[in-house]
């Protein structure tokens, strides 16, 4: 019966440790949040990040505003205030690799 209470107080101080646990912006192999774009995170990858949170909200001094261009990709690279419109009528920008970052919906 010991065994079951030292497993249960064990798991009591481990739950508030998971629970504290939550992605961010940019987390993982984007690398970390490089600065805002308008309300979007720019992740250090180069990327957009697809989190619903408000950059120039959390970060203040961020003015930048974006403005979406047609869809000649090399008038929007990340980071520039400019996203371009897609065919289907998804924003995205272009990122250091040359791949495409789209703004979540």
């Amino acid at each position: 019966m010991s065994i079951r209470l030292i497993g249960l107080l064990v798991l009591l101080l481990i739950l508030p440790i998971l629970g504290n646990a939550a992605n961010t912006p940019c987390s993982g192999s984007k690398g970390g949040i490089a600065r805002c774009d308008g309300p979007l995170f720019l992740c250090n990858d180069g990327s957009i990040s697809r989190s619903k949170r408000d950059c120039s909200a959390e970060h203040r001094g961020s003015a930048t505003t974006l403005r979406a261009t047609g869809n000649v990709a090399s008038d929007c690279p990340c980071g520039s205030g400019t996203l371009c419109t897609g065919p289907r009528g998804g924003q995205y920008c272009m990122t250091r690799s040359g791949t495409k970052s789209y703004r979540r919906k």
